[in-house]
């Protein structure tokens, strides 16, 4: 048999192009008119990492998170993380003073403390962000234990606290009512994803958002 010649198949292949036709795309499909200019660059990023145009209106930011955010991780705040996928995400030569990226959920002793508090390793990994605290950007993609366990940290007056939260957890159980009571309770500067929808790549893409210049 002879083969028959194939024509070429044609696709964009610069990285820089398609990025910039892609965030070209959003701003003309999503909704992005209740947002700031400084949280339009966060939310347009976590739609990319989506790859959902609608998500926008399911994002909800305190009025103050983005600029808190930013200035924590100017001033070399870490960033804790709740899964190590987050971590994965968080594109270090974005970050605008070397911040520290830390994940605590396979260091010693945390399947210990979640036996010894009846809860899941992801929310006992919390109990070694303590030394961490104070000034930093939390991001939690992925379990709504954690966030509900930071919560009930952040009831102690003596905990320290951080500068920002981006609660942004997936899933079917907890995921909701975690975020929703974040956002109710507000106990600092705030990002969230309501509902079941969230996750690690968008989580990392907010974080990645707030670390480098606005667009």
């Amino acid at each position: 048999m002879t083969s028959r010649p194939t024509t070429p198949r044609r696709y964009e292949t610069d990285a820089a192009a398609i990025y910039a036709r892609s965030f070209s795309i959003i701003r003309a499909e999503a909704d992005l008119a209740r947002f700031t200019p400084e949280e339009e660059v966060v939310a347009v990023r976590m739609i990319h990492a989506a790859g959902m145009v609608g998500l926008e209106h399911h994002i909800r930011f305190t009025p103050d998170l983005a600029l808190a955010a930013r200035a924590a991780l100017r001033a070399g705040g870490a960033i804790l993380c709740d899964a190590h996928m987050v971590a994965k995400g968080i594109t270090r030569s974005r970050l605008p003073a070397g911040n520290t990226v830390i994940c605590t959920l396979n260091d010693d002793g945390v399947a210990e403390t979640a036996r010894a508090l009846a809860t899941t390793r992801s929310a006992a990994a919390l109990e070694l962000w303590r030394p961490h605290l104070a000034g930093a950007v939390v991001a939690i993609g992925n379990a709504p234990t954690a966030l509900f366990h930071l919560l009930d940290m952040l009831k102690d007056p003596a905990c320290p606290r951080p500068a920002a939260i981006i609660g942004c957890p997936v899933g079917f159980v907890g995921a909701a009512e975690s975020k929703a009571e974040l956002w109710e309770t507000a106990p600092v500067p705030s990002l969230i994803v309501e509902g079941r929808l969230g996750g690690s790549a968008i989580t990392a893409a907010a974080v990645n958002a707030l670390a480098g210049q606005p667009e």
